[in-house]
This record gives structure tokens, sequence and C-alpha cells, in this order.
């Protein structure tokens, strides 16, 4: 089962009183949970701290690579003395494997930090408590959701990546239509489930032109379709897809960083997708569960944050690719009109529909 048509069956089953619900109903937070997330007095961080230490553990399901979430795990577990198990998946798996925990009652999870539209999956499913944080203030706008019960802690920018070996800057498109020249033909590639980036692109376009133009595009120059956006930009970086649609600035730098032939670029605005952090209503360990959320959305876990070249949402950490021209792509937006977008970029870029 892929991702899309899990969140499809989450989406039908919570339309329904599904089981996730009805298990969530029958296990309320406990009152210590409720009243921690939502306590605002001075003393709040000390008593996070201090019920941390006691619990001494917390567990955290995640979906970033190793590397760059465990600077940030390691600065929490050197300052507050709490030791951390980090589970790795991709995002869908990390959202299969809460929900179907939460199913059995089975509550070993403290938070979960993934991409935007699992979380809003695990929200609606009502696994996620809502939290009260002074960092809040301080974070920007599509960070944050009315529910409160996750929030954006940094931002997976979709931008377009080139072998700078293999493409020269005279070269390079400054317009989607510029990817209609012959010059492109077999060096194009694309992530296989980038259905939010096409989504953003194409309002920006206009449906009916975005549409043709992309169709037009891959059936003049053909495009190399992969899962994954490490993969795709180790890719651009071999020489093997010279020119990538779709990977993660992040990861580019990173590359770059290292010396490998990689740069990045936007055609227009990037797309911009916040991934983050919630806490589950039913953590075992809640002090821990909160001061690693408080953590996160910290200065100091920001710049940790910003140096592994993410984006993070505190506006007080300031980056380069902060300024970065970005259109945003809602997460709810993005289950409601899933099937829509999967449809499409099939169509567009996939044998499905070709």
């Amino acid at each position: 089962m892929n991702k899309r048509e899990f969140h499809r069956l989450l989406l039908g089953a919570a339309g329904g009183l599904g089981l996730a619900g009805i298990a969530a109903a029958q296990t309320p937070p406990s009152a210590t949970m409720t009243e921690l997330a939502q306590y605002e007095g001075p003393d709040r961080l000390q008593r996070l701290a201090d019920g941390a230490r006691k619990e001494g553990a917390l567990s955290i399901y995640t979906s970033a690579q190793s590397e760059d979430l465990g600077p940030l795990v390691a600065g929490y577990e050197q300052k507050y003395g709490v030791k951390a198990n980090v589970w790795r998946a991709g995002s869908e798996k990390v959202l299969q494997r809460a929900v179907t925990e939460a199913r059995g009652n089975r509550f070993t999870v403290d938070v979960v930090e993934t991409n935007g539209p699992e979380l809003e999956s695990l929200h609606r499913e009502k696994l996620f408590q809502a939290v009260k944080s002074p960092h809040h203030a301080n974070l920007m706008a599509p960070a944050m959701h009315p529910h409160r019960e996750w929030v954006g802690t940094r931002l997976n920018v979709f931008v377009q990546a080139y072998n700078t070996k293999l493409v020269k800057k005279e070269e390079l498109p400054k317009t989607w239509d510029d990817l209609l020249h012959p010059r492109w033909k077999g060096r194009l590639g694309i992530e296989a489930e980038d259905q939010d980036w096409l989504a953003g692109v194409i309002n920006q376009l206009g449906e009916a032109r975005g549409i043709k133009l992309f169709k037009d595009i891959v059936q003049a120059n053909g495009i190399s379709v992969r899962k994954g956006h490490t993969l795709l930009t180790q890719l651009v970086s071999s020489g093997e897809v010279p020119f990538a649609l779709t990977v993660y600035n992040y990861k580019v730098e990173q590359l770059k960083q290292k010396g490998a032939p990689i740069d990045w670029l936007t055609i227009g605005p990037g797309i911009a997708r916040p991934n983050g952090i919630g806490v589950m209503r039913r953590a075992p360990n809640p002090h821990a569960a909160l001061l690693f959320y408080e953590y996160e959305l910290s200065e100091e876990g920001q710049k940790i944050l910003a140096g592994r070249d993410f984006v993070p949402t505190n506006t007080k950490v300031d980056t380069a690719l902060g300024k970065l021209p970005m259109k945003f792509v809602d997460a709810s937006v993005m289950l409601d009109q899933g099937d829509k977008w999967s449809q499409l970029f099939g169509e567009i870029f996939t044998a499905k529909g070709r």
C-alpha cells in the first residue's frame, strides 16, 4: 500500500467513525499530558525538564535522515540527560505504524517527526495532543494550524538541481517552457510522488496551461521517474540524471558542500512544504515528549536544523534560504485533493495514462 492509498484509507475510516477514531476515543490523554501541554506558567520548561529526567526516556518515530535529525537528538540528550530511542522509516511507514499501534491500544511512541501530510493524517485520527508553547509566537504563519496538534519545524523546499559538469549555466532554464528545448532530451528526472509540488506549480501557471506544458515537455524530451529525493539528488550528482525537476534544497546543499558537482535553482518561487512534529496524546513519557517539542522549536534547536541546511520555521533564526521566494503547499489541501493530483501526476509523468 503506497502513501496516497493509505491516506485515503485513513480518511475513509475517519469519515465513518473507523477503528482508529474509536480507539482514540476510548483512550483519552492522561490528565498529566493534558495539564502539561496546556500549562503556560513561567516554570513550564523547568517542570518539563524535571519530569523528563525522572522518565529518563523518549521514543521518536521519524522519516528524517539519521544524519539530519541525529544532531538535534544528540543536543537534546546532552542538555537534558534523557535517552532518546529513534525509529526511522519512510513517512508513509511512520504513519502506518503509529496508526496501527493506536488501533491495537499499544502506546509506545512519544512524538512523531515527519512530513506535513502524514502529520495532518494523525491529527485527523485524533492521535495528537494540542500544545501551547511560548515558541509558537516566533513561527512563520504556514507552520501553524488552528488545532495546534502539530507544528511545522522546518521547510522542505522543492528546487531544481543540475550536474555542473554536464549542464552549462547559460543553458539553465529560466521558465518551465525552456524545458521544451531539444537540449533536454533524455536529461530530465523527477521524484515519483511529488504530487504536492505539481499542485503548487500548476496553481501558479494555471491548470489548463500547466498540465499541457508538462505533458508537452515529457512528450518532447522524456523524463526519468525515480523513487526518493535523496536518490534523485545523488543521481544528479553522479551525472545519471543531469537535471532534476524536484529535489529538496537541503540535500543539494549538503552534497555541494562535500564537493559534489551539483547546484540548484528555482524556476519561479520555490514550492515549500512544512514538515514538523506532533506529540502523541497517549505518550508514555509526556514530560520528555513535550520537552523535545519545545527544544526543536527553540532557537537552539532551530539553529541545529539550519546547520543541516534546512529552512527553520522560527523567524528568529535567519538563513539565506529562508529569504527565497516561496509558495506553500497546505497539508490539508493535499489530503483532501490527493486523488486529483495523484491522477494528474500519473497522467503527466509516469507510464499511467501515457
